[in-house]
């Protein structure tokens, strides 16, 4: 896979990607991440990305021709099966979304800023709209990293035990079972025996029962 992100501050994306299981994902080859300057197809000296809105009204707007320009030179080298805008109003993000969008092969995200792109960009060349919960923050770039991480870490070789993700919260619309782990005993409280009996097949009839009841708990809009 490779995932192509634009942005106008690429540097606030060096430490999400060259950590932990991202950056592993990259050593193997499993996945190229690759971030590139959008003002390098800005205009002018100024290398200008941004101008005022048409109509009046406060916060700048990210214009069509940097942002198209960049995508048509990844065009040229190969296709993309998504182009990708993380914005405020976009389809919300969730474990279905991430495990769609990780059998994907070449990915484009587009990091907004101000109060957003050219409207003529999301009508004519962005495919995919995502949102990563109903707040704004300053740039999609953080956006951004919380979508690669959730698509990458579901390729297969990234995680050293892949059984491990598909027993993570969502992945079958139920919140994760409480987990525990050496002491058997700590301050007097007590990992439950039934973790302890070597009956696998109890064991996971509980961590079901678990997991049916911490989803009505804390989201029953789950079930």
């Amino acid at each position: 896979m490779r995932i192509d992100i634009i942005t106008i501050l690429p540097k606030i994306l060096d430490s999400p990607f060259s950590h932990s299981i991202l950056q592993r994902a990259q050593d193997k080859g499993l996945v190229e991440i690759v971030v590139h300057d959008l003002r390098q197809f800005g205009s002018g000296k100024q290398q200008q990305i941004d101008d005022y809105q048409y109509g009046g009204g406060a916060g700048m707007v990210m214009m069509c021709a940097p942002i198209f320009n960049c995508i048509e030179s990844l065009r040229k080298e190969r296709a993309y099966d998504e182009i990708i805008f993380l914005t405020p109003d976009g389809e919300v993000l969730d474990q279905k979304m991430s495990n769609t969008l990780s059998l994907k092969g070449n990915l484009i995200l587009i990091c907004g800023h101000y109060k957003g792109i050219d409207e003529r960009l999301r009508e004519h060349v962005v495919t995919k709209e995502i949102s990563i919960g109903s707040y704004v923050l300053s740039g999609g770039e953080l956006a951004a990293a919380v979508l690669v991480d959730s698509i990458v870490r579901l390729l297969p070789g990234v995680l050293s035990n892949e059984t491990s993700a598909l027993t993570d919260s969502f992945q079958d619309d139920l919140l994760a079972p409480p987990v525990y782990t050496r002491p058997e005993e700590f301050n007097g409280w007590k990992v439950p025996d039934i973790l302890l009996s070597g009956n696998e097949a109890k064991i996971n009839e509980w961590r079901e029962e678990q997991a049916i009841k911490r989803t009505k708990e804390r989201r029953s809009d789950l079930l």
